[in-house]
């Protein structure tokens, strides 16, 4: 029933508190919460500590200081965590033959056909050991047939754990478990399936394919197919990075339009800057907003291949001016960079570029020296939103 493949599925643990702890040892063991410290903050990310708590991801701050109120708050740091799970992917990268990178911080690995060279659950708990040693963050893996239930292994191992499900045992290790542990199983069909007495993965296998295609339609089908461990879904190559971004939502609803444009400079400052590290130019510019009844509206554009300031925040703004109709109060704003390539600035010797970049190289090295927020401009200082 289930296919003969080698699949790792390598995840962190509370990443972006682990990233935090790597920085800060006096968090180790304590109740950490990366989020949104306001009413209408969320939680991104909380320790195992808070966890017991009830606390978890997605979770209003407000309920998660209810629940755990002697928590430590963090309001977390994309950067860090987008670097760290940088460094974790090339660990990975030049050590395996076929890698997919699923979100900032797990990944899929198919070993299939290597375990001819290498034991392939020995080599994942070297790659293990090697990601520990190197980066300082906690990480766990789960090895079995497929990446359903590699995955699913991964989850019943963290955190800090390693866990080998072979090709006989798949279907004993999944039968007990409920069957919210399935990924891919939403909150609603958990209700639905467990009103009809469904909770365990034993009893869903136990339900006739037309049955669940009644209930559920090809997705009644699919998760059929998940609690008997049949997952043909291949693993995709990591690709590079194609957009970047950020937004920012408001502590309460505005329509203060020269502070949103002084806050959208501050945005795209800090994106160029983060394009020039990486050596990387944009072809497209993307603004949303959010207005206070939750509507989003998006407006991109496509521009010649830059890194520079000037441009992108010239047209960032008239995006701004574009997208911004209704004149009603807005909750969010955001700017995405997107269509990256690796590059330099093509400078016009006869244009005042050569002189702008000139100066965002300077601005470049004293951010480097003296972190990223060390200078901005004057009109982005004191902004409140």
């Amino acid at each position: 029933m289930t296919s003969n493949k080698h699949i790792i599925h390598m995840d962190q643990d509370a990443f972006f508190v682990s990233v935090e702890v790597r920085k800060d040892s006096s968090l180790i063991g304590k109740p950490v919460i990366i989020g949104g410290i306001s009413d209408r903050g969320v939680v991104a990310s909380c320790s195992y500590e808070a966890r017991k708590f009830g606390v978890h991801a997605a979770m209003s701050s407000r309920m998660a200081k209810m629940l755990c109120p002697h928590a430590i708050f963090v309001k977390g740091n994309m950067d860090a965590y987008s670097e760290a799970s940088f460094e974790i992917t090339e660990i990975l990268k030049s050590r395996v033959p076929l890698i997919e990178k699923a979100s900032i911080d797990e990944h899929y690995i198919d070993m299939t056909g290597m375990d001819r060279f290498h034991g392939t659950l020995q080599y994942a708990h070297e790659l293990r050991q090697t990601v520990i040693k190197e980066t300082g963050l906690p990480i766990s893996f789960g090895l079995s047939v497929n990446k359903t239930v590699s995955k699913m292994a991964t989850n019943e191992c963290k955190p800090n754990g390693e866990l080998n499900v072979e090709q006989f045992e798949v279907q004993d290790f999944l039968n007990p478990l409920s069957i919210r542990k399935i990924p891919g199983l939403g909150e609603k069909t958990f209700v639905k399936l467990s009103d009809m007495g469904i909770k365990k993965i034993h009893t869903l296998t136990q339900i006739h394919p037309d049955q669940m295609n009644s209930i559920l339609g090809k997705n009644g089908l699919s998760l059929l197919q998940k609690a008997k461990g049949i997952d043909n879904s291949p693993v995709i190559p990591y690709q590079e990075q194609k957009s970047i971004g950020t937004q920012c939502t408001f502590k309460a609803d505005t329509i203060d339009v020269d502070t949103i444009n002084n806050l959208i400079t501050s945005m795209v400052m800090d994106l160029a800057f983060d394009l020039r590290q990486k050596k990387k130019l944009t072809a497209c510019i993307t603004v949303t907003i959010r207005y206070a009844n939750f509507e989003d509206v998006t407006k991109q554009a496509t521009i010649s291949y830059t890194s520079l300031d000037s441009v992108l925040i010239l047209k960032a703004k008239e995006l701004f001016r574009q997208v911004y109709q209704k004149r009603m109060l807005l909750r969010l704003v955001g700017v995405r960079l997107s269509n990256l390539v690796t590059g330099h600035e093509q400078i016009d010797l006869y244009s005042e570029s050569q002189e702008q970049y000139s100066l965002y190289q300077a601005l470049d090295k004293i951010r480097n020296r003296f972190g990223d927020k060390a200078i901005k401009l004057a009109s982005t200082l004191n902004i409140d939103l």
